[in-house]
């Protein structure tokens, strides 16, 4: 990450929108910036499935589920936040699970980066499908887009929702529903 860049890049903006760049509060705008944008874009340089690194064996291949996982992710049109909660179930094939914690930091870091909301949610469900052999992986985003409460249609607490399904949970209507119902959607 070319933190220089970035810094040069927002002195523009300020610039840009009529501000002062030696007003007291924005003289050093430009390098807390920089380093935001470091640690929120974290996964621009990283691969999110790379997460899923501790493994388990367990005596069934029975569901997993792990929901209300908060995420902030931005959006990829106006560089603005969109943020949420991730559900993620899966049924492993080969009495083979991951540490749930690892789920939650596979979700981090696929949000760490300007994107699409339904590009999120696709990565993590390939994401777990490459670390593990899975009868199905099925992932649930729900998002606030700033993009759309605080400009534009200014349309205040909607919320977006992508699903992401794959194996049984694409096959298998009832098993989805189910899930989907103790996920609590």
């Amino acid at each position: 990450m070319d933190k220089d860049k970035i810094k040069e890049g927002v002195r523009l903006i300020l610039e840009g929108v009529g501000e002062d760049l030696n007003r007291e509060g924005l003289i050093d705008t430009p390098s807390r910036v920089a380093r935001m944008y470091e640690e929120i874009f974290e996964g621009l340089h990283k691969k999110s499935a790379d997460e899923i690194n501790a493994f388990f064996t367990v005596e069934e291949n029975n569901r997993v589920i792990v929901k209300d996982i908060e995420f902030y992710s931005m959006c990829e049109h106006h560089l603005l936040p969109f943020y949420g909660k991730a559900h993620v179930a899966y049924i492993p094939s080969e009495k083979k699970v991951t540490g749930l914690s690892k789920i939650a930091r596979l979700v981090t870091m696929a949000s760490k980066k300007p994107q699409l909301q339904e590009k999120m949610t696709e990565e993590i469900k390939k994401g777990l499908e490459e670390k593990i052999s899975c009868e199905g992986v099925l992932v649930v985003v729900e998002g606030e887009h700033m993009c759309m409460t605080m400009r534009g249609i200014k349309s205040k607490g909607s919320t977006t929702v992508t699903i992401g399904a794959s194996g049984v949970f694409k096959e298998n209507i009832s098993l989805r529903d189910e899930t989907l119902r103790l996920m609590g959607m």
